[in-house]
């Protein structure tokens, strides 16, 4: 079994650890970007990049509780031991392990909203079923996430999450290809439900990195309420951005498929109202621009949506059969597929949690975050050895599949392909902050069509933000106005139109696309910047 043990956990002493981790030399911080600059006082100055006014976002509101606010710890209401050895080989934990949750989920919240966790002692457990946490302030913990820890070995033979957090439909397959938008999950799964009008917005144009716009109207509105800010992309935008004439694969041309309009649906709080202008609480990542479809503003309400939850200081590794091989470039590998997919997926849930988490064989890896997701961190994960064919859809240990404002950060990876990886229309902001993967066979990325406002922060790793025409369906421009700052490795930057994407301090090398399209907005290639890094700039500008 590989070692288990999960990355070291950052201090404050930022330029200590990254120095540790040989990143960096101390010296090498002397270049400055024209974009963000930080202010005597610790606050920052955003340049326009374009006579429109988009700026950089600030992704500081990413995170547990938005950004900035330490994880709880939960105190222990049930406590479990590991069954005895001669319990026998088919031993299941499944449902003592339910059990204990279910007894923690009836408590009453304390409180902050925790009920209390379940702990489970040192040793091995077995499961053959979905452990599911349905309540808001139930955590599940381990002792440790190594063989002399905590150890959850998931022995079903069919592919699924180990760990449910929130309410999901039941009887949805979930193959390891499928990538659904996060408006299909959030609306069909999730029971979020819009409420009361949709308020077109006035504004022409409403730029990136803008938390105020006008609205037709601003009545129907209060600050505190949960809304949804939609971005319209119309038809004619989809001809602007040439998505509708992808050229098709040439060994299979039915399999690409060309964009139709779509919507983006940013998850916001408004936070206060100026007559008809409506401030909200974390800015836009893609612009809103009255020439693709304008944009809209609606109130929704999140009941079904549980909170103050994690999984947290244990490890897991997926039975599966090693008689089941593929070939990778001649080499035979372990190809099963009839396994577990993920530790953690984090569905109808905010203000959640993963940490201290380390996996070995498994589909994918620690974490998958749905479209329901909001407010999530996950840190100090690893995933080593997983088991899967070595192809499209498979071994995405860190997978942002339609999240918005979260926050992945320490995390390790070893023999991914897309290590640290963005689905589809994902509204954004998100943040990989101060990760690292080894040994990939393909690159950290948004992975298709159109997600926006994603930041690699302090990331080593092969990272590539392009159009990818005809790969997978017709994934196309993958992703819009990302920021890769202070990274390693290499990397791809191109631009797409209609927005941007950045690559500021970056040190390494610059990969080769997969097309020629015109390259993003590169600045101190080779020489990292001030601030270190930006995320943590963004959090101490904002406490100010």
């Amino acid at each position: 079994m590989p070692n288990l043990r999960p990355p070291a956990t950052a201090t404050a002493a930022a330029v200590a650890i990254l120095s540790a981790l040989q990143l960096f030399s101390p010296s090498a911080f002397s270049a400055k970007t024209i974009l963000v600059t930080p202010k005597p006082d610790g606050s920052l100055a955003y340049a326009p990049y374009t006579d429109r006014g988009d700026t950089i976002p600030d992704f500081s509101h990413c995170g547990y509780q938005g950004g900035g606010v330490p994880i709880p710890d939960a105190p222990v209401r049930e406590t479990l031991e590991p069954l005895p050895p001669a319990s026998g080989p088919k031993a299941d934990d499944t449902a003592r392990i339910q059990a204990a949750i279910d007894r923690v989920s009836a408590l009453l919240p304390q409180p902050g909203g925790l009920r209390g966790a379940v702990l489970l002692k040192r040793g091995v457990y077995h499961c053959s079923g979905i452990l599911r946490i349905n309540a808001s302030g139930v955590v599940l913990r381990g002792e440790g996430p190594s063989e002399k820890g905590t150890l959850i070995i998931a022995t079903a033979r069919k592919q699924q999450p180990l760990i449910r957090i929130g309410g999901f439909a039941e009887n949805r397959a979930q193959p390891l290809d499928d990538w659904k938008t996060a408006t299909a999950t959030a609306g069909k799964n999730a029971r979020i439900t819009t409420t009361g009008p949709a308020i077109e917005v006035a504004d022409a144009y409403v730029p990136v990195g803008a938390r105020t716009l006008t609205l037709a109207d601003a009545t129907p509105f209060a600050a505190g309420q949960t809304v949804y800010l939609t971005r319209r992309g119309n038809a004619a935008w989809i001809r602007e951005i040439a998505m509708d004439r992808i050229t098709p694969r040439a060994s299979d041309p039915k399999s690409t498929k060309q964009w139709t309009p779509f919507d983006l649906r940013f998850d916001r709080v408004i936070t206060a109202i100026d007559g008809n202008r409506v401030t909200l609480d974390a800015p836009l990542a893609c612009a809103i621009d009255k020439r693709w479809g304008g944009g809209s503003l609606q109130r929704y309400t999140d009941a079904a949506r549980i909170e103050n939850c994690g999984v947290e200081n244990l490890a897991s590794d997926s039975i599966h059969d090693p008689s089941k091989t593929a070939t990778h470039k001649g080499a035979p590998y372990p190809g099963d597929e009839d396994h577990a997919t993920y530790l953690v997926s984090f569905d109808t849930v905010k203000n959640a949690w993963a940490r201290n988490l380390a996996t070995a064989h498994y589909c994918h890896g620690p974490a998958l975050l749905n479209g329901a997701a909001k407010w999530i961190t996950v840190q100090d994960c690893r995933s080593l050895e997983p088991v899967s064919t070595i192809t499209g859809g498979r071994r995405y240990p860190y997978n942002i599949n339609g999240a918005q404002l979260s926050l992945i950060q320490r995390c390790e990876s070893d023999k991914a392909r897309h290590a640290f990886v963005v689905g589809a229309r994902v509204a954004g902001p998100n943040v990989f902050l101060r990760c690292k993967s080894t040994n990939d066979y393909a690159t950290s990325e948004p992975h298709h069509r159109w997600s926006t406002g994603g930041l690699y922060d302090n990331v080593t790793a092969g990272i590539a933000i392009q159009d990818r025409q005809w790969m997978g369906s017709g994934h196309g421009w993958a992703g819009a106005n990302y920021v890769v700052w202070n990274c390693r490795g290499e990397l791809i930057c191109q631009q797409p139109p209609t927005a941007q994407n950045f690559a500021i301090g970056f040190t390494g090398q610059k990969g080769r696309p997969a097309f020629p399209r015109p390259q993003g907005w590169w600045e101190s290639t080779g020489k990292r910047v001030t601030p270190e890094s930006l995320y943590e700039a963004q959090l101490k500008a904002r406490a100010k």
